[in-house]
């Protein structure tokens, strides 16, 4: 999962290196197995994750030198991103400094208690679903991680520490196809979307 997610950025025009954030006790097998073994033409750095996703989005960060550049933050089980959607954030977060995938909330949307109760239905017209590629630029990421570190908060996406510190992020049309792969579910779910996406582009992926 982790390779097919390498080789979308890797082969992808707008991405010019990658980080890559494992856990402390994976580094060594990922830099003398796994990354050996994929293929990969682009430069790769490796960095140690922390006991959260966001410290691990902030230790990958300390890997990037300059502020001006725009940085794309991608979750390695969402195998199914395709360079369109990461080149249309970065597109955006250059220009307006932020810009994440997202997709519309067509279900109808409950509030409930801690008990399960409904409290209230929310207008999902408003709503939308956050994915990954999320895209920053450098600096205003860094500086949104920074004062979450500084005045203690967290949260699920990068995007709401951007909020957070008064930035302003547009959302980018997503797929439903971009699905995080969390279950085994998940994980037969997008073998039948690879299946489909193998046979109309004529090759595996």
């Amino acid at each position: 999962m982790l390779i097919r997610t390498l080789k979308i950025f890797d082969d992808c025009g707008a991405i010019d290196a990658i980080v890559l954030v494992v856990p402390a006790a994976d580094v060594g097998h990922v830099q003398d197995r796994l990354l050996p073994e994929a293929g990969l033409h682009k430069k790769i750095l490796l960095s140690s994750g922390g006991p959260r996703r966001q410290d691990s989005v902030f230790n990958g960060l300390n890997c990037i030198a300059d502020d001006d550049s725009v940085v794309v933050i991608h979750d390695a089980v969402r195998p199914l991103v395709t360079c369109e959607c990461i080149t249309a954030c970065v597109e955006v977060a250059r220009i307006e400094g932020a810009g994440i995938a997202a997709v519309p909330a067509w279900d109808t949307l409950k509030r409930v208690t801690d008990s399960g109760i409904i409290e209230t239905t929310l207008p999902r017209e408003q709503v939308w679903l956050a994915q990954t590629p999320q895209a920053f630029r450098t600096g205003l990421i860094r500086a949104a991680h920074q004062s979450a570190r500084t005045h203690p908060f967290h949260a699920t996406d990068d995007a709401a520490l951007v909020e957070r510190a008064g930035g302003s992020v547009r959302i980018v049309a997503g797929s439903l196809c971009n699905i995080k792969i969390t279950t085994v579910e998940d994980l037969a779910l997008a073998e039948a979307l690879l299946s489909v996406r193998s046979s109309s582009t004529g090759s595996a992926f």
